[in-house]
């Protein structure tokens, strides 16, 4: 034990909370196969900290002091309730503890819970986030947010979802619906432009998971989400409009995550998740569009999808002009894939503009500001409008 004066215990008690308390807590669902049990373990541990820690001094290793008196104290609860019977694993040793936190991960986005359950499980259970924060997030109360969680924690118990980590055999598509959750998480945070906390929670996970699980896939949306966080500073001026891509001032850019990225994509093999990091890596240089529509079509080769082909479009329309991009995004559009995604007549709307017919580029600029709500990307097409309304449009060289 090391002594510490009393005055200092609170402090230190804290600070393992905020470094330990995720670990402890997966250990001890594992250990009590209950979340919420292993919830109010987990309280009770570090309360008993409190308690004794002034007296007996800080034990060598703190978080097997609090996975050890929280167990305890669940199976006091529980013998009262005659279910000892239940509990009967010993605390694995240390090496095992990084396991539990894989095992829970892939219990919050087991496939058999909603895609909305997984991603707020998630952050409540794996990285912390109070219920208030993740409702914020998610434009939702927190009422209703602690429902989501309850049902979750229900599912999970009522079917009896393994605590563990997934075969080698099942990984692929256990992975995933992990990997869908984390992206989702990061989008969250990265188009809501205030919410840096959330996208950066994404990132912990990301980095936990490249951590814990060493897959191509993994260090792929670890390599997209940095490589995207990396430009947050540039994509509003100092007065908070939205600037484009083609506008940021890359000086502006984080070379830091750029460069962790930048490695993580060397690690990877072609997958989804890769790719759209190849091609964010391409952007972190000199940016070569004919090189970026190749690895869309590759993409496109893996995972078929509308938004994909969408942004593919986009890279055609920089490559070959506006009106070779225009040919492909109505064709998705009278397809009727993304008639009310506004990012689609977004896309639409500029490609007009550029080739100078107004009337049709008003039509789409009008429908994707119905279709949004963050108010930068409202103040971004509203001035597009204006400029519609005020001026001649120039077109582009190319187009």
């Amino acid at each position: 034990m090391t002594t510490i004066a009393a005055d200092q215990v609170r402090e230190t008690v804290d600070a393992v909370y905020r470094t330990e308390s995720r670990r402890i807590l997966a250990t001890l669902i594992r250990l009590l196969g209950d979340f919420d049990l292993a919830e109010d373990a987990l309280h009770d541990a570090f309360r008993a900290a409190l308690e004794k820690w002034p007296a007996d001094g800080v034990p060598e290793n703190p978080r097997a002091w609090l996975v050890s008196a929280g167990r305890f104290r669940a199976i006091d609860a529980l013998r009262k309730r005659a279910r000892q019977a239940e509990l009967e694993p010993e605390i694995p040793e240390v090496c095992e503890w990084e396991d539990d936190r894989l095992r829970l991960i892939f219990t919050c986005c087991h496939p058999a819970l909603a895609p909305e359950a997984r991603a707020s499980l998630t952050l409540r259970e794996v990285c912390g986030l109070t219920t208030e924060e993740i409702a914020g997030a998610f434009l939702t109360t927190p009422a209703a947010l602690a429902q989501r969680i309850v049902r979750a924690k229900s599912k999970i118990r009522d079917a009896k979802i393994p605590y563990q980590v997934p075969e080698r055999e099942d990984l692929p598509v256990r992975l995933e619906a992990v990997l869908q959750v984390v992206y989702l998480v990061f989008n969250e945070g990265y188009s809501t432009l205030a919410r840096t906390d959330l996208a950066g929670e994404a990132i912990r996970l990301g980095r936990l998971l490249w951590e814990l699980l060493p897959e191509s896939e993994v260090a792929g949306l670890l390599a997209l989400m940095l490589l995207q966080e990396s430009r947050r500073t540039a994509r509003t001026s100092p007065a908070g409009d939205l600037v484009l891509l083609e506008d940021q001032d890359r000086s502006l850019w984080n070379r830091e995550l750029i460069s962790e990225g930048l490695m993580l994509v060397e690690r990877t093999v072609p997958g989804p998740y890769a790719l759209q990091a190849a091609i964010a890596a391409v952007h972190a240089g000199q940016t070569d569009w004919a090189r970026i529509v190749g690895l869309f079509d590759q993409l496109l080769e893996l995972q078929s999808s509308p938004v994909i082909e969408l942004n593919r479009a986009v890279a055609v329309a920089m490559r070959d002009g506006a009106g070779a991009g225009l040919k492909i995004v109505d064709e998705i559009l009278a397809r009727g894939d993304l008639s009310d995604y506004r990012f689609a007549h977004a896309a639409r709307a500029d490609l007009c503009r550029r080739l100078g017919n107004i009337v049709e580029a008003k039509v789409s600029y009008e429908r994707a500001l119905a279709l949004t709500q963050q108010e930068p990307e409202q103040r971004f097409l509203r001035n597009r409008l204006q400029e519609l309304n005020g001026c001649r449009i120039p077109v582009g060289p190319n187009d």
